[in-house]
């Protein structure tokens, strides 16, 4: 039984909104983040270190000290103000024509601890420490996680009623050309039957954002241990996610580049591919090939582009991990052929989001900083909770999500 609860969200007037909303702490570095922030952005809280001249360390007790600081400053502004009631929010968020519809809630940090919010990654302890330290001292939830749920046929047809009958509280465009709607529920019956709905939920899956749901649900582990009157419904015991259903998700592609053939000549390289991989030659580079299918992969190397698909019985299909086409990847070529065993630490691998194309792979080749690149086919909601649902992780830089939450349209406060 999943419990979420709503909660008095601390968010911006709507004639600020557009201001405040940020991209998420972890998409942009310390100088991307610089050059984007205005006197508003939530980027000053989120990223705190850009306030700092000449530049600090993001990991620097001073600047978690800094983005309380201007989280309280935000609230003496007016930039940000708190709710009066608990409610949920419905999240629109629209790209290339397509909108999906998330509830922004909170989940309860046990549904994690015990595995009814269900992961595919590993996370890495310096950066789970990062945002345990972030949440502790701001004291809030600044950011949301990224859920996903089976879908629930009551629970789709509630929110399009909503969506449809009602003004939305925010509605902008982002400059990269993406939507944004917030819809309030604060009516006590739509209330209590979202409640009740989820109830009935087997599960969550954490689509994106794995570290902070991670520290959230420390965070609360310390709270909790640390208060002699815990009774269990403080608010340090929830964390605020947006929850999609299912079918309104869409995985990207999540592709890479490799900086040498290990001392293979390109020609050795294909005939080594040739053993496991049906390989086809598909254009000299003027268009890029695109994988077909799951187990079709794309290959730029020396101009032209290859298409790559793994023989039967190269793989194991009865492992939801070992099918995966990131792992028949690893296995068959990185690690191999090229020798590179070790994905999260290797500095002959690089990744590349597929929102940035098939032709910034060919860039990256025919400028200098890699030798090939591969493209593959997108992981499937169904792979991603196949595999969650066995206890299993994924291999690193395995999901891409797009579009990518806005931070700041509501902010959980743990008091």
């Amino acid at each position: 039984m999943i419990k979420i609860r709503p909660f008095r969200a601390v968010r911006p007037p709507k004639q600020h909104v557009a201001e405040i909303a940020a991209r998420p702490y972890d998409v942009l570095d310390s100088n991307e983040a610089r050059l984007e922030a205005g006197e508003k952005s939530l980027l000053h809280i989120t990223k705190p270190e850009i306030n700092f001249d000449p530049p600090v360390s993001e990991y620097a007790t001073e600047v978690y000290a800094m983005g309380r600081k201007c989280f309280r400053q935000w609230m003496a502004n007016g930039w940000l103000a708190g709710d009066a009631k608990a409610c949920y929010y419905i999240y629109a968020q629209t790209m290339d024509g397509r909108t999906q519809y998330g509830l922004t809630a909170c989940t309860d940090a046990r549904d994690y601890e015990e595995g009814r919010i269900k992961k595919h990654e590993l996370t890495r302890k310096d950066k789970e420490n990062d945002r345990i330290r972030h949440v502790d001292v701001q004291d809030a939830n600044i950011e949301p996680v990224f859920l996903s749920y089976p879908d629930v046929p009551e629970m789709n047809a509630l929110v399009a009623t909503i969506v449809e009958t009602r003004e939305a509280e925010y509605d902008f465009v982002t400059p990269d050309g993406f939507g944004h709607k917030l819809w309030i529920v604060d009516r006590d019956a739509e209330i209590e039957r979202i409640t009740s709905i989820f109830e009935s939920v087997p599960a969550l899956y954490i689509a994106d954002g794995h570290h902070r749901t991670a520290a959230a649900a420390a965070v609360a582990k310390l709270r909790r241990e640390s208060n002699p009157n815990h009774r269990g419904d403080e608010e340090y015991n929830r964390f605020m996610a947006v929850i999609f259903p299912e079918s309104h998700l869409r995985i990207i592609d999540y592709n890479r580049v490799v900086k040498d053939l290990n001392g293979l000549s390109a020609e050795s390289f294909i005939d080594r591919l040739k053993e496991c991989f049906t390989v086809e030659k598909k254009t000299n580079g003027e268009a890029p090939y695109k994988p077909a299918a799951l187990h079709n992969f794309a290959m730029y190397l020396d101009g032209a582009w290859y298409s790559l698909t793994a023989k039967p019985g190269t793989y194991d299909d009865s492992d939801p991990v070992g099918v995966l086409d990131v792992t028949i990847l690893s296995n068959l070529v990185f690690d191999a052929i090229l020798n590179i065993t070790d994905l999260r630490t290797s500095k002959r691998i690089d990744f590349v989001g597929g929102i940035r194309g098939l032709d910034a792979l060919k860039r990256k080749a025919d400028e200098g900083e890699a030798v090939a690149a591969f493209a593959l086919f997108p992981v499937t909601m169904q792979q991603l909770t196949a595999i969650a649902d066995a206890g299993k992780i994924m291999p690193p830089k395995t999901t891409w999500f797009e579009p990518k939450l806005r931070s700041g349209l509501t902010i959980h406060l743990l008091k």
